[in-house]
């Protein structure tokens, strides 16, 4: 049986060059963001979300990008969930998306503030139904006796809604505000490209571009 020490893997789909990248991170997100959906990579949507609750201890948890522009990244989740208790005590938060297909890595982080209640009820009705419900029967990041819990609190919702849940008061989404942005893309011998965008000046400061040695 192989060690899982050999394991090795060579790069060498693509280069991320200073002169052929966008000078602005959010474009070149865009970019590679939809060059992860065209070539139909698994959940090209799915991102590591890492925040640190107030014993200093940093915690990992997948989730799915629902929206980003200018202002940042947005998705969507339960208040009361182990991340958004310590969210509401430590607002930095940061992302990243590995699109192993591609063999590219990005690396985002920034101030978190929640979406307005209108942002989130207009994303909250164009949910599927079960979704919707799903929110309602399931108190997130809580210890439970068993699945059927959440079997019984979405038949108790469902009863209670039928068609039409209204988005629950502890469900919501978060947007990170970037200041910092990394994109990797893998190379040869392992001398990858790293390309840094850091702002300068605050909100509506500058993108200042560097590349790191990897």
């Amino acid at each position: 049986m192989s060690s899982i020490a050999d394991l090795r893997k060579s790069y060498e789909r693509a280069e991320l060059d200073e002169s052929a990248s966008h000078p602005d991170p959010l474009g070149q997100f865009d970019q590679w963001l939809n060059e992860a959906i065209a070539a139909e990579v698994p959940e090209p949507n799915a991102m590591t979300l890492a925040t640190v609750g107030s014993d200093l201890r940093p915690s990992t948890r997948v989730v799915l990008i629902k929206g980003y522009d200018a202002l940042g990244i947005v998705w969507y989740t339960n208040f009361e969930s182990r991340k958004g208790k310590e969210l509401a005590g430590n607002p930095f938060a940061a992302l990243q998306f590995h699109w192993v297909e591609l063999e590219r890595v990005v690396r985002i982080e920034g101030r978190v503030e929640k979406v307005s209640d209108s942002e989130a009820d207009a994303y909250f009705a164009s949910r599927p139904l079960d979704s919707r419900i799903g929110a309602w029967a399931s108190p997130q990041s809580e210890v439970i006796s068993g699945r059927g819990v959440l079997v019984a609190n979405a038949a108790k919702y469902a009863a209670r809604f039928l068609l039409d849940p209204p988005r629950p008061p502890h469900w919501g989404g978060y947007r990170l505000r970037p200041d910092n942005w990394q994109f990797w893309q893998g190379r040869k011998s392992r001398l990858h490209d790293r390309l840094q965008y850091r702002l300068e000046g605050g909100s509506g400061g500058t993108w200042l571009r560097q590349r790191l040695a990897p």
